[in-house]
């Protein structure tokens, strides 16, 4: 009898010393790359820290800035983030060209030029000559970085009129400009090249989400507390105002408001400017109980 005695004490070790090893564990780690907010959301999340509920307990999140989606190819094959904004450019890339076969679209991000809501423009100095695209011939044209979506779409238009790089024009990289509306005019629109767009998703490799679907349960939960919150009417004030400590890039995005209203059912963002920020027409398949599609009339290059 005092064999069998013990096995229920043994047993009820093994499961606190189980138990202890779990509340023990390091979180899981969650680095996701963003390029521009607001159409990345990973920079704008902790800013509402407070939503974040599970952040630091079965996960522990930061938001990596990347010039363009074609170097998070590179972060992930390199293991340096864990979830990497792909534009549909890039994310083919990355499973054609770098191998990446093992990747998994999480969530979509945003889409651009579906129906009436916005598209990406292209624009040229407000006093230029230039009046439309054949004039480009022997210019040199500014992308942010070679293999992005809006460089893809950008060649697309320019080839539709004729006009192929290094025979016509010349091709330069360099950084979204906050600056840009306030002295040019837009040239053309994305989706006059492409069409509506899925333009950009998360994605993340299998062996992270096998080993991790738990902390990546977490993370969406309260990345759609998150989304929620900043698209709720209600909370237009505070999510427009400049958040202390955040990057300089964000914040810029955030400095003037913006009025959402409802339009067929789904939640529209109408902004004034939001300088240095992508447009963005949003609709995420996984956070799609929420129905959000945002726009935004701003800027890109």
């Amino acid at each position: 009898m005092r064999t069998f005695s013990s096995v229920p004490a043994a047993l009820a070790a093994a499961f606190l010393l189980a138990g202890a090893s779990v509340l023990c564990a390091e979180p899981v780690k969650i680095r996701a790359s963003w390029v521009v907010a607001p159409s990345d959301w990973a920079p704008l999340f902790p800013e509402k820290s407070d939503l974040m509920k599970n952040n630091g307990k079965s996960y522990a999140y930061e938001a990596v800035r990347f010039q363009g989606t074609p170097a998070v190819i590179t972060a992930l094959a390199n293991n340096e983030i864990e979830l990497g904004n792909l534009a549909f450019s890039s994310l083919a890339i990355a499973i054609q060209n770098a191998g990446l076969d093992d990747l998994r679209i999480v969530s979509d991000q945003f889409m651009d030029g579906v129906g009436a809501h916005y598209s990406n423009q292209f624009f040229v100095l407000a006093d230029s000559p230039i009046r439309k695209v054949e004039d480009l011939k022997g210019k040199i044209v500014a992308t942010n970085v070679v293999g992005s979506g809006v460089d893809v779409a950008m060649r697309v238009m320019l080839r539709k009129h004729g006009l192929e790089d290094k025979r016509d024009y010349t091709v330069v990289e360099a950084p979204f400009d906050p600056e840009l509306k306030q002295i040019a005019r837009p040239l053309f629109a994305q989706k006059d090249a492409l069409g509506p767009t899925q333009m950009l998703v998360w994605a993340a490799r299998a062996s992270f989400l096998q080993k991790n679907r738990a902390a990546m349960v977490d993370f969406m939960e309260d990345a759609i507390r998150v989304v929620r919150w900043y698209l709720d009417p209600a909370h237009h004030d505070e999510a427009t105002r400049y958040p202390r400590g955040s990057p300089s890039s964000v914040r810029s995005c955030l400095r003037v408001g913006c009025s959402p209203r409802r339009n067929m059912g789904a939640t529209q963002i109408s902004c004034r400017i939001w300088p240095h920020c992508s447009p963005t027409s949003m609709r995420s398949a996984t956070w799609a109980s929420s129905r959000a599609r945002s726009t935004c009339r701003n800027t890109l290059t």
